[in-house]
């Protein structure tokens, strides 16, 4: 058995949830000077540019929860311009994007899988992006994990579907079918000026938790059921976020997943699998016939 054979065989066969669940009350402990000490390897192992950090100082983290959801400085992001103009909702790296063609999305070369699997299993939710564009973005550990917006957005949905826990890395996406539809996950659905967006939250090995700023930690309730939770569009209990506002966050890395609608905006011809993607840089344009 070879390298990569091995280190597959090793996720079927861990407890992944187990191991998830014991680092993130690790990753939220608040240990001192040995908290410190393991942000500071972190840094020098994975080469994290901590100039770009709102607080560059390893010793500001109280826990490495903390030090890995940090904030960046004001600015060191700026937003494209144009109001036409879809941006990048994370930095990462494309996986995969282009055309949801008869319900499918590409995980990798030789595997798709399943939009309305993805969403949690409804046929309601999944209508809406038939025929559109998706695209899926890695975070790795270097990255910065807070998600923001892509476009202005009102909240309609969201949906927890519980899962497994591989990892979400390109050696995995390449070798587990069905990948991202089988990992946890959370599905938040706006309503946009193109229609409805999804964003995908998908938890890996050793997130410890994902979070929205609506709902705070989206804490796995037991169980192999899916939750799902509506929200008013309109009136003054809308959540309106506006395009470059955070909408969540990964405890420790993951994979976002984007998708719209047929015919309402083009991804950008230079992004391509394997492109280094950074927020609030431009990703697709809005066609100007079907603002809504």
């Amino acid at each position: 058995m070879n390298l990569d054979k091995f280190k597959i065989a090793m996720q079927y066969a861990m407890p992944k949830h187990f191991i998830s669940r014991v680092v993130g009350k690790l990753a939220a402990a608040k240990a001192g000077a040995l908290t410190t000490t393991l942000i500071k390897l972190f840094i020098k192992q994975y080469k994290i540019d901590m100039s770009e950090a709102e607080y560059s100082d390893p010793a500001h983290y109280k826990t490495f929860n903390e030090f890995f959801t940090r904030p960046l400085k004001e600015g060191v992001r700026p937003m494209a311009q144009g109001d036409n103009v879809i941006t990048h909702p994370v930095d990462g790296a494309i996986s995969q994007l282009g055309d949801i063609v008869d319900g499918q999305l590409i995980q990798a070369k030789g595997h798709d899988y399943s939009l309305q699997a993805l969403l949690g299993g409804s046929e309601d939710d999944t209508t809406p992006f038939l025929g559109g564009k998706f695209a899926t973005i890695y975070l790795a550990p270097k990255d910065y994990h807070r998600i923001h917006m892509p476009i202005d957005g009102t909240l309609s949905k969201m949906i927890y579907v519980p899962g497994d826990l591989f990892s979400v890395n390109p050696l995995t996406a390449q070798n587990v079918p069905n990948l991202f539809a089988r990992n946890e996950r959370v599905v938040a659905i706006f309503e946009t000026e193109i229609g409805p967006l999804a964003m995908v939250l998908v938890g890996a090995t050793i997130v410890a938790s994902i979070e929205t700023i609506w709902a705070g930690t989206v804490t796995p309730p037991a169980g192999s059921d899916v939750f799902s939770w509506n929200y008013p569009t309109k009136g003054e209990n809308a959540i309106t976020l506006k395009k470059g506002e955070e909408m969540g966050r990964f405890k420790l890395g993951s994979t976002v997943v984007l998708a719209w609608g047929a015919d309402k905006a083009d991804i950008l011809d230079d992004q391509l699998p394997e492109t280094v993607t950074r927020l609030n840089t431009a990703f697709a344009t809005i066609k100007e016939s079907e603002k809504l």
